[in-house]
């Protein structure tokens, strides 16, 4: 019996690879896209993937779609069976077909919600408390599989998709680890998916522009879900800013939305934090920010450094994109 053929692209796929090689597991050969230009300079790098698999000496297959070219290479390793996570293409059904027991993909919702490429984004956006990761059995339909299993978790709060993907990696990979041995043998039994489908798709820049005239919990809900891609940003004066992480502050605040102020803590932690007043009345502590052309830091620093070099005292963010 051959092993597993592990397809998967980004930081997070790189980790649940780990994983499977930590535990022994039988990876006999990984599928990832090709080098992309990183950082300034643009400079050509391997996926993490791809590097993971270079330092466990695995063959490795680099194909931005899987072509002929590349269905030869992946038959060669005669895979019993396929594992996906976030590799970043959909596989025809013809690589369907490759190994003998099919692929499973790790997905990070409690399917059958949240269907498509950023269930976590979507699931936090939407005010969600609790999401999962769940493998399933891959068919030619947009994550619409039998499923092995699933596992919730809460989501916590002030927390960011890219904190929350973290630990659904963690929880998935155990699955994955525990699942495999029925998975590679046969005996794994998937159940239907069960209920009303939602969709995930992809979120662009203009998704992740905050409006403080929404609700606080909607502007929070679209902060943390923005982090850290595509990235939460408003405008202050007609400049673009970042926004780190934020919480809903239990509270009251005085100002028009969008105004920005000092505060004493509403954890009674007695440090003064910055606060943004929303279309409700309610606020919205934020935690970093992350002027154009400068380092992320302390919101309440840059708070203060901002009513300092004004005599009103008065900064608002939002505005007209």
């Amino acid at each position: 019996m051959s092993g597993v053929l592990f397809a998967g692209t980004p930081q997070i796929s790189a980790q649940v690879l780990l994983d499977l090689i930590k535990s022994q597991a039988p990876v006999t050969g990984v599928l990832t896209r090709p080098d992309a230009p990183v950082g300034r300079r643009r400079t050509l790098t391997p996926s993490p993937v791809a590097q993971v698999a270079q330092e466990a000496g695995l063959p490795l297959v680099k194909a931005s779609t899987v072509d002929g070219q590349a269905r030869s290479a992946l038959r060669g390793l005669a895979p019993e069976l396929g594992v996906v996570v976030a590799y970043g293409a959909l596989l025809p059904p013809s690589a369907l077909e490759i190994p003998r027991r099919g692929w499973v993909n790790l997905h990070y919702s409690d399917l059958p919600k949240y269907r498509g490429a950023a269930p976590v984004q979507h699931a936090i956006l939407n005010g969600e408390r609790t999401t999962a990761a769940t493998v399933f059995q891959l068919e030619q339909g947009m994550d619409t599989g039998p499923i092995h299993a699933t596992r919730t978790y809460e989501i916590p709060e002030m927390t960011s998709s890219g904190d929350v993907l973290a630990d659904l990696t963690s929880l998935g990979s155990q699955m994955l680890v525990e699942l495999l041995p029925a998975l590679l043998d046969g005996s794994a039994r998937p159940v239907p998916q069960v209920g009303k489908p939602t969709f995930a798709p992809k979120l662009t820049g203009d998704d992740a522009f905050i409006d403080p005239r929404e609700g606080a919990h909607q502007v929070v809900g679209r902060i943390n879900a923005m982090i850290p891609e595509p990235g939460a940003w408003t405008l202050r004066d007609g400049a673009r800013i970042k926004l780190g992480p934020a919480r809903v502050f239990h509270g009251k605040t005085g100002g028009e939305p969008g105004e920005v102020a000092l505060a004493a803590s509403d954890r009674h932690s007695g440090e003064r934090v910055a606060v943004m007043s929303t279309g409700d009345g309610a606020g919205v502590v934020l935690t970093r920010v992350q002027p154009a052309g400068r380092q992320m830091m302390s919101a309440a620093d840059w708070l203060r450094g901002q009513q300092a070099s004004q005599q009103s005292g008065t900064v608002r963010l939002g505005g007209q994109r």
